[in-house]
C-alpha cells in the first residue's frame, strides 16, 4: 500500500525548485499557478534567499505548488494521502477535494492571514527531540506552551511566545534536546486564532468534492470521506495542533508499506524511518529521485 505525503512549512530551502524547471511542463505549470497565488513561484523557488522564503505568505503557496508539481511529474496513484500542516492543502487537491487552483488560492489566503496573526505577538516554535513524552508535555504545560506538532518518533514542536520559549530553554525536559525553528510565528496554537476567521470566509469560495482517495487529517489521523468536513478541518487546523503521530498510526493500521514524500522531501520520510519501521521510503528532493520513487511504485 502506497502513501504520498506532502511536507509542511520549514521544508523549503533556497533554490530547491531550480532542477525541476528543466522537466517538461513544470515551468509552465508554475507560471500559471503564480497568477493564482499572487507571487512569482519560480523566482521564489530559484533565486529568492532564505529570509524571503521564510515569509509565511510566500512559503505556504510555494510548498503547495512544489508538492503538486512533483506529484504531477511522478504520476503515481496512491492508496493513501496525508499532508503535514500546509501540506494538507496539496493532498486535498491530489485527493480531488479541491482543484490545484482552489488549493493555491486558499493557501495564499492562509499564508497572508497567518503572517498577520504572527505579527500581533512575538512568538516562535522550538522542536523538542527525545525525552519521555509525558515529561515533555508536562514541561510545555508548565511554561504555557502548546504542543503545536506532535510528530511521533520522539519529536514534539512547542509553540508560544518568545518569553515562554526562553523559559523552556532555561528549564528543559530531562534527556531532551531543544532546536529553535526558523519560522515566523507560533503556528497551530491559539496565537493563530485571528487567521481562522479569514480563512473560513475565503473557504466559502471553494466547492469541495468528496475525496477520491483515502485522505488522512492532521486533527486526529482519521480518514475523512466528506469534502465539506475536509474543508472544515483545513480551516480549524490553523490554530489546532498537528497530530502527525496519529496520521502515522493510521498508516500503520491501514497497512501502508511504501511512502513517497513529495517535493521538498526529507522531513516526513525521516519521521517514518523511526515511527513506521519497515516501511520503504523515498523523498523527492531533486529529479534524480524520481527513478527510485517510480521503482517503489512498481
Amino acid at each position: 500500500m502506497l502513501v504520498l505525503v506532502a511536507p509542511g512549512q520549514g521544508a523549503q530551502t533556497p533554490g530547491f525548485l531550480t532542477p525541476w524547471l528543466e522537466l517538461p511542463g513544470v515551468a509552465d505549470r508554475l507560471a500559471a499557478w503564480s497568477e493564482v497565488a499572487g507571487i512569482d513561484l519560480i523566482a521564489c523557488g530559484t533565486t529568492a534567499g532564505a529570509d524571503e522564503i521564510r515569509d509565511t505568505a510566500i512559503a505556504q503557496p510555494l510548498l503547495v505548488a512544489a508538492a503538486l508539481a512533483s506529484a504531477e511529474v511522478l504520476g503515481a496513484t496512491p492508496d493513501v494521502l496525508a499532508g503535514h500542516s500546509v501540506g494538507e492543502f496539496a493532498t486535498a487537491a491530489l485527493a480531488g477535494v479541491l482543484t490545484p487552483e482552489q488549493a493555491l488560492d486558499l493557501v495564499s489566503e492562509r499564508g497572508q492571514a497567518m503572517a498577520k496573526a504572527a505579527a500581533i505577538t512575538d512568538t516562535g516554535m522550538t522542536a523538542v527531540l527525545g525525552g519521555v513524552e509525558a515529561d515533555v508535555l508536562a514541561a510545555l504545560d508548565k511554561h504555557g506552551l502548546t504542543p503545536a506538532n506532535i510528530n511521533g518518533a520522539g519529536q514534539i514542536v512547542a509553540g508560544g511566545t518568545v518569553e515562554q520559549l526562553a523559559a523552556l530553554k532555561a528549564d528543559p525536559p530531562a534527556r531532551a534536546r531543544l532546536i529553535p525553528l526558523s519560522v515566523a510565528g507560533a503556528f497551530h496554537t491559539v496565537h493563530m486564532a485571528p487567521a481562522v476567521e479569514q480563512l473560513r470566509e475565503a473557504a466559502l469560495r471553494a466547492e469541495p468534492a468528496d475525496p477520491k482517495v483515502t485522505l488522512l487529517s492532521n486533527a486526529d489521523g482519521a480518514a475523512v470521506t466528506d469534502g465539506a468536513e475536509v474543508m472544515r478541518r483545513l480551516v480549524d487546523q490553523v490554530s489546532n495542533p498537528v497530530r502527525w503521530d496519529a496520521c502515522m498510526a493510521t498508516m500503520a493500521e491501514l497497512g501502508v508499506t511504501r511512502m513517497i514524500e513529495l517535493l521538498p522531501g526529507g522531513t516526513l520520510t525521516g519521521l517514518a524511518r523511526r515511527g513506521l519501521r519497515g516501511v520503504e521510503t523515498v523523498a523527492l528532493k531533486t529529479p534524480a529521485d524520481l527513478d527510485a520513487a517510480r521503482e517503489l511504485i512498481k
